[in-house]
């Protein structure tokens, strides 16, 4: 199984992170306990959502995607 997930920091609201994993609860676990450079200094997070892909391809495609201008702008408004 893979998963795509999308994590808001709870001390700054503004920073969002999206990320691919097979575990959700444990890569939000590594990213409160600052396992990760990129959001260590944004911790502690939240699990604001996260997508079920069968494909890893598709997953990993999708990942890219929320990365870019135009994914993050889509993440942002869908879910405020």
């Amino acid at each position: 199984m893979h998963f795509v997930y999308i994590i808001q920091s709870i001390a700054h609201p503004d920073q969002y992170y999206s990320g691919l994993t097979e575990d959700v609860e444990k890569r939000l676990r590594d990213h409160n306990c600052g396992k990760s450079k990129h959001t260590a200094k944004f911790k502690p997070w939240e699990l604001v959502s996260y997508h079920f892909f069968r494909n890893e391809n598709t997953a990993v495609a999708f990942e890219k995607y929320l990365k870019t201008g135009s994914g993050r702008a889509l993440a942002k408004k869908l879910l405020r």
